[in-house]
């Protein structure tokens, strides 16, 4: 089990992981080796509560395919085992992220004085413009 929080975990059979060949430079061992991990995510037929479903359906992820599905590549490191860890992190921190719900925001109006100041100082503003009109003259 992938522990996010204390109460919420997604199982390993949930969660798919190739190992594939790492990109740029390393030499021959970067030829012969696959360290890199091509994690696969699928939100849909997770196990995840609803509401952190839909909220990570809703993230602006560029790891979040159109279907669904989470895909996240970790080639950092040169051991395999590194790399699985990395990817594993990367997608605790991405679902801990859609679980963390904000403060409900509560609109507010301003009291009375100050709309009341708000309104005086609009009169006052008001007839220091009009002393600076043209007088008019007959």
């Amino acid at each position: 089990m992938l522990q996010i929080t204390t109460r919420l975990s997604i199982p390993f059979a949930e969660i798919e992981m190739f190992a594939i060949r790492s990109q740029g430079a390393g030499g021959q061992n970067v030829n012969k080796v696959a360290s890199a991990i091509h994690l696969r995510f699928d939100i849909g037929a997770s196990s995840l509560p609803d509401r952190i479903k839909s909220r990570l359906l809703g993230l602006h992820d560029q790891r979040i395919t159109g279907e669904g599905v989470v895909v996240i590549k970790a080639q950092e490191f040169r051991s395999q085992d590194q790399n699985r860890e990395a990817a594993l992190e990367r997608l605790r921190r991405l679902v801990r992220r859609a679980a963390i719900t904000g403060k409900v925001r509560r609109p507010t109006r301003p009291h009375m004085a100050a709309h009341r100041k708000r309104l005086d100082h609009k009169t006052k503003h008001g007839r220091l413009k009009a002393l600076r009109r043209r007088v008019a003259s007959e």
